[in-house]
């Protein structure tokens, strides 16, 4: 069952495990640490309702617009917004899940939920501009006049509302991969719809109809590079890979350095949700070691040196009979 170690090392009773079948043929020890960092997300609650009543309240001006306007560019990044609203919407449900409490089945609660809506989040986006792309296309060959003073009028509001919504995002962009995608969605928003404004005063002043599908066009792909890394860090921590950021040599050199510490194998560093990182390690020290004080300074400092807030760290002494079945690299 899961239960609540925080801001302490656990040191296991220490014993022999030669008359049954055991992964590890000698004495143990678990350390577990979570010092100085919360196991859920931040609260961004506000953020995300504001986000999401001024985006959709646009959503509905900017389709209306477009459609008045025969404008692709006004249509092609309300279509955007929207996909951005089920964003913020998918990446508020999943910070407001993570904060339930562990169960017995969901020993780690619903956390990953919040690496979960961050890949729908890119997933959705990547859709949503081929759809934009395709129509952009179609539109080269029958290119539609539009009505450019609306346009520019709408697509400046879409600037301010996008801008506004980025800022509340951009205090936690850092920390957490959902927020990140939050700032990233609002912030290119506001570029695109400053590139609207441009195309719209260029085809007021020379006409040229072909502008409206390339401003589209520059729109996919600002969203493509937008949403290329949050797909990508995304798709790693959906698989456990460990964190950007977190160099997984770096932290077996400093627990190799530790003092006592003869060998350090089943090295593993992933991403409990967003904003959470956990690590487990074999370390063998010898029988006679304050295991103790190992743990504790470990977990401390793995959390304060390399931001990893869970950890759990097994200690294996140098004189078992057998050696640990774990300890190759290429065996997992």
């Amino acid at each position: 069952m899961p239960h609540d170690h925080s801001g302490h090392a656990h040191d296991h009773h220490d014993h022999d495990h030669h008359d049954h079948d055991h992964a590890h043929g000698h004495g143990h020890h678990h350390g577990h640490g979570h010092h100085g960092h919360s196991h859920a997300p931040k609260d961004f609650g506000r953020a995300f309702a504001v986000g999401v009543a001024l985006n959709l309240g646009f959503v509905l001006i900017e389709a209306a617009a477009g459609l008045i306007t025969h404008s692709l560019a006004l249509l092609a990044d309300a279509g955007h917004n929207l996909s951005d609203v089920l964003g913020l919407l998918m990446a508020w449900g999943a910070v407001v899940l993570a904060k339930r409490a562990p169960s017995a089945r969901r020993t780690y609660g619903l956390r990953k939920g919040t690496i979960l809506a961050s890949l729908a989040n890119a997933a959705l986006l990547l859709i949503a501009v081929g759809a934009i792309a395709w129509e952009a296309v179609r539109r080269f060959a029958t290119p539609e006049p539009i009505q450019t003073g609306p346009v520019m009028i709408v697509a400046a509001i879409g600037i301010a509302i996008n801008t506004a919504t980025a800022l509340m995002f951009m205090k936690g962009s850092k920390d957490d991969l959902n927020v990140r995608g939050a700032f990233l969605h609002m912030a290119a928003d506001a570029a695109v719809s400053a590139g609207v404004v441009i195309a719209a005063l260029a085809m007021a002043l020379t006409g040229w109809l072909w502008l409206d599908p390339v401003v589209s066009l520059a729109i996919v792909a600002v969203i493509v590079l937008g949403t290329w890394s949050l797909l990508r860090d995304s798709l790693d921590m959906a698989l456990d890979a460990a964190p950007r950021g977190i160099d997984t040599a770096k932290v077996r050199d400093w627990l190799a350095q530790r003092p006592g510490v003869i060998e350090v194998h089943d090295l593993h560093i992933w991403a409990m949700s967003t904003t959470e990182t956990a690590l487990t390690a074999h370390v063998v020290r010898p029988l006679d070691g304050d295991h103790d004080a190992f743990l504790h300074e470990a977990c401390e400092h793995l959390a304060n040196k390399f931001n990893i807030g869970h950890v759990t760290i097994q200690v294996e002494t140098s004189g078992g009979a057998h050696g640990c079945r774990l300890a190759p690299a290429d065996v997992v």
